[in-house]
């Protein structure tokens, strides 16, 4: 909870009342590896911050393969739709990769926290400003990179993740077979 609480207050200032709510609205919840945070086709009913772990946000496409499309890491706000009473329904799964813990909001006490801090949505928009700009830098060059410059891209954009994430995963995520990408590891050591 600490984790979450110091985060936030890079974004803005709270007083200890402001604090002691957002305190009382939070539980604190663990994945194990493999367990869904949420499930594409099922209503998400809460508001996420991870403060330890790494998830893996993926999809399958129309051959049913999974599809690694980001990462998420510590530090990092997991909201559910563009508003808070806007009802969720994913379509994409956010499952643990590593032992995970998360501070979490019900969709309820998020919209109460808002009503009462007056400029807790400024906070939260600061946050999701943040967070999106971090995933335009991570994908932008995807496209353009040949195997070997996206997985160096990958390397030092996401420096933490490298040795905390099944190739299998990075692979799917970089557009490219866990063999190439073998090969790639192997071509720049």
């Amino acid at each position: 909870m600490d984790e979450f609480i110091e985060y936030i207050l890079q974004f803005g200032n709270l007083n200890k009342q402001q604090v002691d709510l957002i305190r009382s609205k939070a539980t604190e919840i663990e994945l194990s590896i493999d367990e869904y945070y949420w499930e594409a086709g099922k209503t998400v009913k809460q508001i996420g911050f991870l403060t330890d772990g790494v998830i893996r946000v993926f999809y399958y496409n129309n051959k049913g393969e999974e599809i690694t499309r980001y990462f998420i890491d510590e530090d990092h706000l997991i909201l559910s739709g563009n508003s808070v009473d806007e009802v969720y329904t994913p379509s994409e799964y956010l499952s643990a990769i590593t032992h995970c813990k998360l501070v979490v909001f019900s969709r309820k006490d998020w919209k109460e926290i808002l009503e009462t801090i007056i400029g807790w949505d400024n906070i939260v928009q600061k946050i999701i400003n943040r967070h999106h700009s971090e995933k335009i830098t991570r994908r932008s060059e995807l496209i353009s990179q040949d195997g070997t410059e996206r997985y160096l891209d990958f390397i030092q954009k996401f420096p933490t993740l490298v040795n905390r994430v099944p190739l299998s995963y990075i692979a799917s995520y970089l557009g490219i077979t866990q063999s190439s990408l073998s090969r790639i590891r192997k071509n720049i050591r």
